[in-house]
Formats: C-alpha cells, sequence, structure tokens
C-alpha cells in the first residue's frame, strides 16, 4: 500500500493509471515508441527513437549551435565549439593511433574538457573509462591497469597525484593533462596543446568527426568501476545502447508524471541545470549528461560544492534543474543565507545514490515550489531504472517509483530460482536495454550477476500492487555517503592491514543531508594500542578520504558473529546510538 500522503493531493488524481499512461506514450509513431530486438541473445524491448551511438548523439548537438552547453567559472562554451573540440581531439586520438575497442582513462574534475575527452574517445570506437577523481594514486593505477588503458587524461591535480606511479604501467603509451600544476617531464603531453583551451575552442576550423564507421548500438563505449564486497573495484562493461536508452528513459517518467497529471507531455525546451554529481559517476554522465545533450540544456559546472557558491549559481545563471544526492537539497533548505538569493528559477531538485527522508519531498515542493524527483539505478544499469517524480512522489515519498517502460523488475528470492509475490521482500533483480554487458575481465563475476538480460542487483527490495519499487535494504556490505559508495570490506582490509587490529568492521550511520556516514568497530590485540586519530589517519593515506570512518569504537572482545562466521553488524549500531544525526558535511 502507498504511504500516507505528504502534502494534501487532488481528489481527482491519478487521471490516468500506470498502465494507460504508458500505453498513451508508447503508441507507434509516438516519440516512445518501443521495439523488441534480441540482445545477447536476449529479446528485449528497446527506445525505437533512441540514439544509436554516442557519435550519432554528439553529431547531432551540431543542432544546438551557439547555445551554451557548459559554464564553469569564467568558461563558457557553446555547443558548436564544444563539437568543433571533440572533432579536432577525436582526429589526434587517431593519429595517436587509438583505435576500435581501445581504452582511454580518464580522470579529472567536473570541467568542459571532460565530455569533450568523452566524445571523442566513445565516437571513434573506442572505450572510455571515466575513473573516480577522489581516487588515490594506489586505485587510479589498479583502474588504469586493470582496463589495460592505452592513453590516459588526467587534470593537474590527478595527475600529480599518480606521476610516480606511471613507471608502473607499462600498457600505458600516452599521458595527456590537461590545467597543468607546474611544468611536465618530457613525454607527456598537454591537452592544450592539441586542441587548446575551452575560451579558444569556438576559433577552431570546422571539420567533421572522424566517426568509426562499423560502430553499432551494442558495441562496447565505458568501463565504470564499482567496488564489490569483496575484492578490488570491478569495471562494469556498458555499450552505446546503454547510455543512449537514458535520454529517453529519463523524459518517458516525466512525460508519464504529466499524463498522471491530467496534462499533456510539453514539448522538450532546453533548460539550465546545476550539475554537482562527478561526472565519473553513471548518475551524471549517463542520466544527466546524455539527456542534456540531446534536449539543448546548459551544464554549469562547480569546482567543489558549496551550498552559498551554488545559490549565486542558481540566481546569476538562472537554474532550472538540479540535485543528484539530498545533501545537496538539504543544504540550500536549511543555510541561514538562503532568503538573500533569488532562487525562484528551480523547477526541479531531483536525486538519487542514497536514502532519503520524506520531509526532504515536502520541504523541496512547499519551500521552493519546485518538483522533488528520485529513481532507483546503479552502475550496473548504467543509471535510470525506475523514475519517481511529482504527485506520484508526493503520495509515495518512500519509493523509488515505477520502472521505465523499456525495463523489468522481479522480486527473487535469496537463491535466485524463484519469484516472490508483490509485496513480499527479496533481492531485486532488473531487465532492460540499459543493463551493461558485464564485469570487464571479471568473468566469474558475471555469471555471478548478470543471468538472461537479468542483473542481481543485491539490494533488498519490494513491489506494490502497481508496480512501484521500494528498496528496504542493501543486501551488500555498502555504505553510501552522499551518493559515494563505500565499500565495508575495502575498509575494513585497510584497518585489518594495521598491526594493531585484529578485528574490524564498517557499518552506517545515519547522516540528515548525507543519508550514512561510515563508522566502525575495532578489536585491538592484546597488549596493543592504537587511537581512533592513529586509525583514521592510516585509512585515510591509503585509500580515499571519503572511505575514512569518522568514529571509531574499541571493544574489548572480538566482535558478534553468526554461525556461518558473519559479521553481525546490526548489533554493533548501538554503540553508536544517537550518533549521526548532523547536517553538515564532514
Amino acid at each position: 500500500m502507498a504511504a500516507e500522503p505528504i502534502i494534501p493531493l487532488d481528489p481527482a488524481w491519478p487521471r490516468m493509471s500506470l498502465a494507460d499512461a504508458t500505453a498513451a506514450l508508447t503508441a507507434p509513431d509516438t516519440r516512445f515508441e518501443m521495439a523488441e530486438l534480441v540482445i545477447g541473445g536476449v529479446p528485449t524491448r528497446v527506445w525505437k527513437n533512441a540514439p544509436p551511438t554516442l557519435a550519432f548523439l554528439i553529431q547531432l548537438s551540431r543542432m544546438h549551435g551557439d547555445r551554451l552547453f557548459t559554464v564553469h567559472e569564467g568558461e563558457r562554451v557553446s555547443y558548436d565549439a564544444n563539437f568543433r573540440a571533440v572533432a579536432h581531439l577525436a582526429t589526434r586520438l587517431r593519429e595517436m593511433g587509438v583505435a576500435k575497442g581501445d581504452r582511454v582513462a580518464l580522470t579529472m574534475r567536473n570541467l568542459p574538457e571532460w565530455p569533450v575527452i568523452f566524445f571523442a574517445a566513445t565516437s571513434i570506437g573506442a572505450i572510455l573509462v571515466p575513473l573516480n577523481a577522489w581516487w588515490t594514486g594506489g586505485e587510479l593505477s589498479y583502474g588504469i591497469a586493470d582496463s589495460g588503458a592505452k592513453i590516459a587524461f588526467f587534470d593537474g591535480e590527478r595527475y600529480t597525484r599518480i606521476a610516480d606511479r606511471l613507471g608502473d604501467l607499462p600498457d600505458l603509451a600516452r599521458v595527456v593533462v590537461s590545467r597543468a600544476c607546474g611544468d611536465l617531464p618530457d613525454g607527456v603531453t598537454t591537452l592544450e596543446s592539441l586542441i587548446g583551451p575551452p575560451t579558444h575552442w569556438a576559433e577552431l576550423a570546422e571539420i567533421d568527426l572522424p566517426a568509426d564507421p562499423t560502430l553499432q548500438p551494442d558495441d562496447d563505449a565505458t568501463i565504470f568501476y564499482t567496488s564489490g564486497t569483496t575484492g578490488n573495484p570491478k569495471g562494469a562493461l556498458g555499450t552505446h545502447r546503454n547510455l543512449c536508452t537514458n535520454i529517453l528513459s529519463s523524459a518517458f517518467s516525466a512525460a508519464r508524471a504529466s499524463l498522471r497529471r491530467g496534462e499533456m507531455p510539453p514539448e522538450p525546451q532546453p533548460k539550465t541545470g546545476l550539475l554537482v554529481v562527478p561526472l565519473f559517476h553513471v548518475t551524471a554522465c549517463s542520466a544527466s549528461l546524455m539527456g542534456s545533450i540531446a534536449a539543448g540544456n546548459t551544464l554549469v559546472f562547480m569546482r567543489k560544492w558549496d551550498p552559498v557558491e551554488a545559490m549565486k549559481l542558481i540566481e546569476r545563471e538562472k537554474v532550472n534543474l538540479t540535485g543528484g544526492v539530498p545533501t545537496i537539497a538539504w543544504q540550500i533548505l536549511e543555510h541561514p543565507d538562503r532568503g538573500k538569493y533569488d532562487l525562484s528559477s528551480l523547477e526541479s531538485i531531483a536525486y538519487g545514490g542514497a536514502p532519503s527522508a520524506p520531509e526532504l519531498v515536502r520541504r523541496i515542493f512547499s519551500e521552493f515550489g519546485a518538483l522533488p524527483g528520485n529513481g532507483w539505478g546503479m552502475t550496473e544499469t548504467m543509471a535510470t531504472v525506475t523514475g519517481h517524480s511529482s504527485e506520484d512522489y508526493l503520495n509515495r515519498p518512500t519509493s523509488a517509483g515505477p520502472p521505465v517502460a523499456v525495463a523489468d523488475l522481479r522480486i527473487m528470492d535469496i537463491d535466485g530460482n524463484h519469484e516472490l509475490p508483490i509485496g513480499q521482500v527479496g533481492e531485486l533483480w532488473a531487465r532492460g536495454p540499459m543493463i551493461v554487458k558485464g564485469y570487464w575481465n571479471k568473468p566469474e563475476a558475471t555469471a555471478q550477476c548478470f543471468r538472461d538480460g537479468w542483473v542481481r542487483t543485491g539490494d533488498l527490495a519490494k513491489l506494490d500492487e502497481e508496480g512501484f519499487l521500494y528498496i528496504v535494504d542493501r543486501a551488500k556490505d555498502i555504505v553510501i555517503r552522499g551518493g559515494e559508495n563505500i565499500y565495508s570490506s575495502e575498509v575494513e582490509d585497510v584497518l585489518y592491514a594495521h598491526p594493531a587490529v585484529t578485528d574490524a568492521a564498517l557499518i552506517g550511520i545515519p547522516h540528515r543531508s548525507l543519508g550514512e556516514e561510515p563508522a566502525a568497530v575495532v578489536h585491538l590485540a592484546p597488549g596493543s594500542h592504537a587511537s581512533e586519530a592513529e586509525l583514521q589517519a592510516w585509512v585515510g593515506e591509503r585509500i580515499a578520504a571519503f572511505k575514512v570512518p569518522v568514529a571509531i569504537r574499541f571493544v574489548e572482545q572480538t566482535l558478534p558473529r553468526n554461525a556461518n562466521g558473519k559479521l553481525l553488524k546490526t548489533e554493533l549500531k548501538t554503540l553508536f546510538a544517537g550518533e549521526g544525526a548532523g547536517a553538515g558535511v564532514a
């Protein structure tokens, strides 16, 4: 059953059922018409009108001409200038010997160069490998080595972080650095020497994009890394179809909400969005960037999240859309200076990737006058599988919404052999044209998680009578801090490596704006000593800062486990009772 609505709703709502809205939107000769194709041996519904490849999409973007594509501090890049830069860089990549199937690594902040590199590589058939810009040098080195990248692009800060490890990467033939922090050694190329700085892209000669003529929708396009509960991060191998599917999936969810309200879906109009989620996440790259390019949206980048700077940008650039994770909305809502800024241009604040409270849904609607939105997806689904917004979200604030028309969901028992009835909790499985092919060079992990077109998500969930999805818990030991995945085993392994630690567990403690923060429980070897600060520094030296436990509790006995040796983490959370309710960002 749906939760009690958090605001009074129109008694006549909904004016159309989900089934009727879907049927109307996907009828023949409509924008959201579907077709059935066999993908990987599995019959699959697809959006008939989705762009076939990323090369097609970026060439289509030329139609937006002089409209602004990206805004980053004083750099304002039009769609025309962006395309010129993409075409020139793609040409240079071909000259460097980059061919179809070669991996091209990319790690930098959200900068105007990021989408240029992304589309230059994928348009010529290379596989773009976005790496987490918050990773340490060791983590970045692993991603480059595991993917077998032939060329790697860095911004200056990321290059400094990994420079002393490049000699350990024999497959890496070329390094390109943008916005270098000081002099570079011989053999390292600057991006500016290839295509110039963003302020000069409009002056580049107009040339054709050297797209690979053999490129097909189900060709490999990206490797996004996602950590597992054990071992090193796994690379999710995505296709051109996976990414292009999101364009119509996001638009479909918005159109369905309009029909449910009794309104005809409006014609697509370019909007301005404040993008604060890193582009190395599928949320930003797939769910946001792809649709923005198709619609001609303007994307405003921030160097680093700051609520005051965000409000200034919203006011100055007349931002219509923002979000990404609940943290963003919370910090703007509760900032004491909010009244000093004109935020009336905001139309929608949408997010995913972290738990959110029904109170946030209500306040976005009542205080901003903007429509809240969320959805569910994961790296293995290249983002959008469900969409939730408008009255449906206000009516079911604890749901992640129903699946888009080309996706299927089912709830399976723990063994994966039987589908469970409506309302029962089990493991969530998902299927559709957004599901990635599998894990890069990890056949056993692929066989375990992917089956006949379905991905086993590891999330515990249920479906209601109308098909709305409710994520109940995560079967995997994962903490989601402001949209960033922190996998317990990775942090626990680092703690175990400390000479004083003999037992360790990572758990999530609630945080009002971040959703969760990591905390650890540790048992020390008899006669040894380590302080909280010492262990935090130990972890921070070895993995990314956002994974460092914000609190560590020491216990005299080894940690509680069940008969199978699995840690009883629920019992450990009582050690942090009353903590984790803060609203600030650590």
